[in-house]
C-alpha cells in the first residue's frame, strides 16, 4: 500500500473509530460506521473513515485501507483491508460479486409484491457539482446493467422494514431502484423519499448495511453484521413494527 502523511488525529477521534471495530483480524478490520461520516473524499471539511483509519496504523508507516465505501448518511458495516495481498484479494472478490451485502430500509408502504426482483439499468447524471443516478433504457448512452433484491421483513398501514441485496454495485443503485417501483427509502430527499415515518421525522436516509457475508484472504468465508441503530428503532417502535430480532422496539 503507498505510504501517506498521516492525519492527526483527537484522542475523542481515535477512542470513537476504535469503538465501531465489529470484527478485527490479521487480515481484516471491519466497522459499523455512523450515519453523517464520509467513507472517503467528499467536500465536506472533516475526517473521513478513511482518515480515521491512522488510528490503527502500524509502525511502518501504514495503515488499513477501505475495499467499498457507504453513503455518508448511510450507517452500517463498512470493511477494510490491513495488508496489500488482503486489499487485493478483497478487491478481487468484490469484482466477481462474491461479497454479498444486506442492507435494512424503511419505506413508507410496502412494496407490491412483498419481495421481488429488480433488473432496471442507470446511468450516472451530473447535476452542477451533485451526483445522480437515474432509470435507463438498456441502450442508452453510459446505461449500466443493474440488479437488486428486495424482501419485505415486516410492514403494516404506518410503513415497512425492508431487507435490500445489491447483486451489482452501482452508486446509489438500492435507492434508485426502490424509487423506480415506488418505493423510495424514507429520509432520501434526493430521490423523493419521505421526510417521515409513522408521523415521526426520519432524521437522515434511512439505510442500514447490515450484514456482509464475504471470502476471506486466509481461506473459507466471514459474515459480519451491524446491529439496528437507535434511530432505525425508535422509528420502528413509532410504528409499532418488530425489530429484526422479532420483538417489539420502545
Amino acid at each position: 500500500m503507498k505510504t501517506r502523511p498521516p492525519v492527526q488525529l483527537s484522542p475523542e477521534e481515535t477512542a470513537a473509530v476504535r469503538s465501531w471495530v465489529v470484527h478485527e483480524d490479521a487480515a481484516v478490520i471491519a466497522f459499523d460506521k455512523p450515519s453523517g461520516l464520509s467513507s472517503q473524499g467528499g467536500r465536506i471539511r472533516a475526517h473521513t473513515l478513511h482518515d480515521l483509519l491512522w488510528a490503527f496504523a502500524r509502525s511502518n508507516g501504514k495503515r488499513p485501507e477501505l475495499v467499498h465505501r457507504l453513503d455518508r448518511d448511510t450507517s452500517g458495516v463498512i470493511l477494510a483491508a490491513k495488508t496489500k495481498p488482503a486489499a487485493g484479494f478483497l478487491g478481487k472478490a468484490i469484482q466477481a460479486r462474491q461479497v454479498k451485502k444486506t442492507y435494512l430500509a424503511l419505506i413508507a408502504a410496502a412494496p407490491e409484491p412483498p419481495q421481488g426482483r429488480i433488473d432496471v439499468p442507470l446511468v450516472r447524471e451530473e447535476i452542477g457539482r451533485e451526483s445522480y443516478m437515474r432509470v435507463a433504457a438498456p441502450d442508452a448512452p453510459g446505461a449500466q446493467a443493474a440488479t437488486s433484491l428486495y424482501r419485505t421483513v415486516c410492514a403494516d398501514d404506518l410503513g415497512a422494514l425492508v431487507e435490500l441485496s445489491p447483486v451489482t454495485g452501482r452508486m446509489h443503485q438500492l435507492r434508485v431502484h426502490m424509487a423506480s417501483i415506488g418505493r423510495p427509502l424514507v429520509g432520501d430527499v434526493r430521490y423523493g423519499g419521505a421526510l417521515t415515518f409513522a408521523g415521526v421525522a426520519a432524521p437522515r436516509l434511512m439505510l442500514h448495511a447490515s450484514q456482509l457475508d464475504f471470502p476471506h484472504p486466509d481461506g473459507g468465508r466471514r459474515i459480519v453484521s451491524a446491529p439496528l441503530p437507535e434511530d432505525f428503532r425508535r422509528l420502528l417502535g413509532a410504528a409499532g413494527l418488530p425489530g429484526t430480532d422479532g420483538r417489539p422496539d420502545a
